[in-house]
């Protein structure tokens, strides 16, 4: 079993930043067997929940979502387990809980159903 802990979340004005963590535990993501990809997915009140960025655990390559490409970056820390989301110039709409989110197989995906273990999730609110 993995489980996925996030934090960082909170308030801050238009135009400001944040960094969300992701603290994995019960299992390593470094098996090449496996093809581990980890995920950020956010839901807004009213809203279906939704891709934001994705990372393959071993080399590293990524996706993000149109809405937030070149303002949020994707990272993680092999050897503290943890995944990171490098949140800039935020905007009112990317008010969300945020989600982290982990999976396996061959194609880093966007879909939902392709992850199987996720975070409780950290509030993030974007004020004008």
């Amino acid at each position: 079993q993995v489980q996925l802990v996030e934090s960082g979340g909170g308030k801050v004005q238009a135009g400001g930043s944040l960094r969300l963590s992701c603290a994995a535990s019960g299992r390593t993501f470094s098996s090449y067997t496996m093809n581990w990809f980890l995920g950020w997915f956010r839901q807004a009140p009213g809203k279906e929940r939704e891709f934001v960025a994705a990372i393959r655990w071993i080399g590293g390559s990524y996706y993000y979502a149109d809405s937030v490409k070149g303002r949020f970056t994707i990272s993680r820390d092999n050897a503290k387990n943890t995944l990171y989301l490098q949140m800039n110039s935020l905007k009112p709409e990317d008010t969300a809980v945020y989600y982290c989110a982990a999976g396996s197989g061959v194609v880093l995906t966007t879909a939902r159903r392709d992850y199987d273990y996720w975070g409780q999730g950290t509030q993030v609110t974007v004020s004008s």
